[in-house]
C-alpha cells in the first residue's frame, strides 16, 4: 500500500490513497501503525503533507561504499549515527529554504536517501528479526550545510543538518510488503533535470536490518521513528568544481518502487 498524508479543502488532515490520475483521494481510517482501513469516502486533496511526523530521526553518515570512496574516508567499523530534529521535516512540493547564515557562502548540499519507518517498538532486536519492525519506506533528502556541518557544531554534524526544511520526506510511505528486497533499490537525485547521484541500496556498508538492530541495542525505537540510511556518491561538495544548491533550483529524489520526492530551492 502507498499511503499519503494530506489536507483536504476544509484543511482537515487525512491518510489516504491518491490515484495516479484524478483530483480526489480515498480516505483511510484508523491508526497508521495499529492499522488503516479503506472507508469508501473520497475527498479533494488540497496539499500533500510529509507522510508522517516522526517521533525521532536517526541519520546514518557514510553508509555507501562509493560515497566513502569519493570523500576519501575509511570504511567505518560501526554505523556513523547522528540525529536531525523533527522541526526540519518538510514535504513533497515544499521549498528547501537556504538559511540566512548560509546565504553569503555557497554550502548547502543535497543527499538522496532511503527512509525507514519503524512500525512497532524495537529494542535489542537481531539483524535476523529487524525487518519485522519496519513499517515501510519513503524518499528522504538529508539537506546539509557543509561549512556548518564541519565547523559549526564542535565536531558534531547535527548543526549543519538541522536547519528548517532540511529533511524533505515523501510523497508517500510504501508499506514493506510492497518492497521485495530493500537492498536492491535504485536511488538517484536530479538537480535541474541533470542526474547528480545514482546508486543502489546494495552498495550500503550496513544493511537496513543491521542498522535497525544496531540502533535498537539497549535503546527503544518507538513506532514512528524515522531512520535515513545514507547517500550514494555524487554529492555536491565532492565534485570538481563543487556544486551547491541555490535559489531557483529543483531537486528530485527518485527511489525505485518508493517514489519521487520533488522540492524547489528558495
Amino acid at each position: 500500500m502507498k499511503i499519503y498524508r494530506f489536507i483536504d479543502a476544509q484543511c482537515k488532515t487525512h491518510f489516504g490513497l491518491i490515484p495516479s490520475a484524478g483530483a480526489k483521494a480515498e480516505i483511510l481510517g484508523g491508526d497508521l501503525f495499529a492499522g488503516l482501513q479503506k472507508t469508501g469516502k473520497q475527498t479533494t486533496v488540497k496539499k500533500i503533507l510529509p507522510p508522517l511526523v516522526p517521533v525521532n530521526i536517526f541519520a546514518i553518515g557514510l553508509n555507501y561504499k562509493d560515497h566513502a570512496k569519493e570523500t576519501g574516508a575509511a570504511i567505518p567499523d560501526n554505523p556513523i549515527v547522528f540525529m536531525k530534529p523533527t522541526s526540519c521535516v518538510c514535504g513533497h512540493g515544499d521549498p528547501i529554504v537556504i538559511p540566512k547564515v548560509c546565504s553569503q557562502i555557497p554550502e548547502v548540499d543535497y543527499e538522496a536517501e532511503l527512509g525507514i519507518i519503524i512500525g512497532k517498538a524495537a529494542k535489542d532486536v537481531s539483524p535476523k528479526d529487524a525487518l519485522d519492525y519496519v513499517f515501510g519506506y519513503t524518499c528522504a533528502h538529508d539537506v546539509s550545510a557543509r561549512r556548518w556541518q564541519k565547523n559549526g557544531g564542535g565536531g558534531q554534524w547535527i548543526r549543519g543538518k538541522s536547519f528548517d526544511t532540511f529533511c524533505p520526506l515523501g510523497p508517500a510511505i510504501v508499506t514493506k510488503d510492497e518492497i521485495e528486497d530493500p537492498q536492491s533499490l535504485e536511488i538517484s537525485l536530479l538537480l535541474n533535470a541533470e542526474q547528480m547521484q545514482s546508486g543502489n541500496t546494495s552498495d550500503m556498508i550496513f544493511t537496513i536490518a543491521e542498522l535497525v538492530s544496531f540502533l535498537s541495542k539497549d535503546t527503544t525505537l518507538l513506532p514512528g521513528t524515522l531512520i535515513i540510511t545514507g547517500t550514494p556518491s555524487g554529492v555536491g561538495f565532492a565534485r570538481k568544481p563543487p556544486v551547491f544548491l541555490k535559489p531557483g533550483d529543483e531537486v528530485i529524489v527518485k527511489i525505485s518502487g518508493v517514489g519521487e520526492l520533488t522540492n524547489s530551492v528558495f
